[in-house]
C-alpha cells in the first residue's frame, strides 16, 4: 500500500470502517514511520473498541505466526570467547507430525501435550511456575529423534537452540548459555548420557581426585537448577528436549517428571510407521500387494526408520523399492 490508500471494512453488520495509511517524514526528509488511522460512526464506538479491534489484532497475530520463520541456532565460538554468541540458519527441515514414522497414538499424545503447554500461560502464572516443559527422547540411534525435534519446531513455530554442553566449563558458563536463548524456543541437549558431568557427578568439588578439566566442568546441581526454572524465570514458552541412547545411565534426579515431564520412546519401525514412509517416499496411501509380507517381516525383524528410508530412496518404482 502507498500512503493515502484507504481500505473499507465491515464487521458484524457495521459498514464503513475506514482504514487509511499515513507516512511521516523525519528531519532528513526520509520516511520515518507509517501508521493507520481508523474512522467510523461514533455510535459504533463500543463495538469497535471492545470487539472489532480485538478481532483485527487476533487476525494479525495469526498471519504473523503463519509467516514466522523457524531458525536453528548453534554457538559460534569464532565470534565470542565465552560461547554465548549464537549463529543461526533458517531451519528448512520439511518434517511435520503428519510425516513422522511414529506410532499414531504416540504422535497424538505428544501433540496434545504440546497444545496443552502452549495454552496454559495463565495456569503457569497462577501456580507460580516457569512456563516451560521438558521432554526426554530415548532410543537407539537412527530412530528419528532429530526428525521429531524438527517436527515439534515446525508445529509450534519455535526456534531451536542446539545446546552443546560438552565445552561448558562451569555452572556460571551454563547459566550464561541458557540466559542467552530467547522465548518461544526449543533448547536441545543431545546425547546427555555421553556427558558425565550431567549424568554421574552431583558436584565437582569432592575429594580432590580427578584432573583439572573434570573439576572445571559444570555440575549436575547447576543443570538441575536450570531445569527447575531458576535460570528461566525471566523467559517464557521454553521447551527443553533431552535425547539419549541409554536412559538407564541417566541420574534419577534428571528423570523426575518435574524436569522431564514426558518420556518418549522412539522405537524400531512399526507397520504404521512403514506405511507413513511409503506414503512419504512413494506416494502410496493404500496397501500394496507386498504389504502382508512386509508386515510379517517387521514383526520378526528390528529395523530403524532410517534404514527403511534408505532402501526406499533406491527407486521410485514401488515394486522395486518394496
Amino acid at each position: 500500500m502507498v500512503p493515502g490508500a484507504e481500505v473499507i471494512n465491515s464487521f458484524q453488520g457495521i459498514k464503513g470502517l475506514k482504514w487509511k495509511l499515513h507516512a511521516e517524514k523525519g528531519t532528513n526528509g526520509r520516511e520515518s514511520r507509517r501508521y493507520f488511522t481508523l474512522s467510523f460512526n461514533k455510535k459504533f464506538k463500543e463495538v469497535v473498541l471492545e470487539s472489532y479491534l480485538s478481532d483485527i489484532i487476533s487476525h494479525y497475530k495469526s498471519i504473523k505466526e503463519a509467516d514466522r520463520v523457524v531458525n536453528l541456532y548453534s554457538r559460534d565460538y569464532r565470534r565470542h570467547a565465552n560461547g554465548c554468541e549464537w549463529g543461526s540458519i533458517v531451519l528448512e527441515h520439511p518434517t511435520t507430525f503428519e510425516k513422522l514414522a511414529m506410532d499414531p497414538k504416540q504422535k497424538r499424545m505428544l501433540k496434545d501435550d504440546l497444545d496443552r503447554f502452549i495454552n496454559r500461560k495463565e495456569w503457569y502464572k497462577k501456580v507460580g511456575k516457569s512456563w516451560k516443559r521438558g521432554y526426554l527422547l530415548y532410543s537407539l540411534t537412527s530412530t528419528g529423534k532429530s526428525s521429531l525435534i524438527a517436527a515439534m519446531a515446525n508445529y509450534l513455530k519455535f526456534d531451536i537452540f542446539d545446546l552443546n554442553l560438552s565445552s561448558i566449563k562451569s555452572d556460571s558458563g551454563l547459566r550464561r548459555i541458557f540466559l542467552s536463548t530467547s522465548n518461544r524456543s526449543i533448547m536441545v541437549i543431545e546425547d546427555i548420557d555421553c556427558d558425565g558431568s550431567a549424568t554421574v557427578r552431583s558436584a565437582m568439588d569432592g575429594d580432590g581426585d580427578g584432573n583439572r578439566s573434570e573439576r572445571s566442568r559444570f555440575t549436575l546441581l547447576g543443570l538441575l537448577n536450570f531445569i527447575n526454572g531458576l535460570c528461566l524465570s525471566c523467559g517464557e514458552e521454553r521447551i527443553i528436549v533431552f535425547t539419549t541412547n541409554h536412559k538407564e545411565k541417566l541420574d534419577p534426579s534428571l528423570l523426575h517428571t518435574s524436569r522431564m515431564g514426558m518420556h518418549v520412546h522412539m522405537s524400531y519401525i512399526t507397520m504404521d510407521g512403514f506405511k507413513q514412509l511409503v506414503s512419504n517416499y512413494l506416494g502410496i496411501d493404500d496397501d500394496h500387494q507386498l504389504s502382508e509380507v512386509i508386515e510379517a517381516l517387521l514383526k520378526n525383524k528390528k529395523v530403524t526408520p532410517a534404514k527403511i528410508a534408505e532402501e526406499l530412496l533406491k527407486s521410485e518404482d514401488p515394486n522395486v523399492a518394496l
